[in-house]
């Protein structure tokens, strides 16, 4: 395995809803639609902290272009 830097953080389904501050149902509908990357570990879900980034940054430069 390589550096400490180079590892992967996951959060739990319950961590990103946190973070976004939504419901973790919202969080299974963005998993399940696709909208959200994540990985099925046995019955749950663990999602990458750089996708959960990423898709927040997509979603803020949307909102940016709708309201210009």
């Amino acid at each position: 395995m390589g550096e400490q830097s180079e590892r992967i953080r996951y959060l739990t389904v319950a961590e990103v809803a946190g973070v976004m501050r939504v419901s973790k149902m919202t969080v299974y509908r963005l998993l399940h639609s696709g909208e959200l990357p994540g990985l099925r570990v046995g019955r749950s879900f663990r999602v990458p902290a750089q996708a959960l980034e990423a898709y927040l940054r997509a979603a803020a430069t949307s909102e940016e272009q709708l309201s210009s």
